[in-house]
């Protein structure tokens, strides 16, 4: 997809992830407006961090959106009861770190922003190469939401349909984190830990698949 000069939202959590999704952006001298949600999270410090990076790459705007998604919980990130797997990852197990619904609701939230401001695209941070299994990152949910997208409100129905962009749906980790630095992002700046404490913990799914990544990326150079 070309984004040329066009107006993105860019879905910010403050993620390694979705910061390289906004680099790519800002390169391609995209006019960027963040959404980040405040949704119950245990590791809302990831806001602090959207911030930073909508700084950095001067956002035209980031709207924090508050959906507590807290209040029925179902997922280690939103319900404190619950422990933050720190085994490693199981391939044929969806870990309690999925949160019910997110993406869905997040994507529907900013296909909504995205009409009322006339944005052309959606930038997302997923990918399914290197993820902990989640239902709402893989590429059949991207496809579908797509066509979903394209039928549920006016532009879509007037055949100026909003694009969801995946850039590094076929990216492993560690290709995202050369993106990085490729698009002058702040890595250090960024935020992956689900624990939200201090410091990340280097023990949970997303800290492992971070490190890792960075680990073998360094070996290469």
């Amino acid at each position: 997809m070309n984004i040329t000069r066009r107006k993105v939202i860019i879905l910010a959590s403050g993620g390694l992830d979705s910061s390289t999704v906004a680099g790519i952006a800002k390169s391609s001298e995209a006019e960027i407006y963040g959404l980040s949600f405040d949704y119950g999270q245990r590791h809302n410090k990831e806001l602090q961090a959207a911030k930073k990076i909508a700084k950095h790459f001067k956002f035209k705007d980031l709207k924090i959106v508050n959906i507590d998604l807290s209040l029925w919980g179902g997922s280690s990130l939103t319900d404190k009861k619950k422990l933050i797997p720190n085994k490693g990852i199981n391939k044929n197990i969806i870990p309690n770190t999925y949160v019910p619904g997110r993406n869905t609701i997040f994507i529907s939230v900013a296909l909504s922003y995205a009409e009322a401001i006339n944005a052309d695209f959606i930038g997302l941070g997923v990918n399914a190469l290197d993820y902990s299994g989640y239902p709402d990152c893989r590429p059949d949910y991207i496809k579908q939401f797509q066509k979903l997208a394209s039928l549920s409100n006016k532009r879509g129905r007037e055949n100026k349909p909003i694009k969801l962009w995946t850039p590094l749906l076929d990216l492993n980790k560690e290709e995202i984190i050369e993106m990085a630095f490729v698009h002058n992002v702040p890595i250090e700046a960024t935020w992956s830990c689900y624990e939200g404490g201090r410091t990340p913990c280097e023990k949970c799914d997303s800290c492992r698949i971070r490190i890792k990544a960075y680990e073998n990326w360094l070996s290469k150079r």
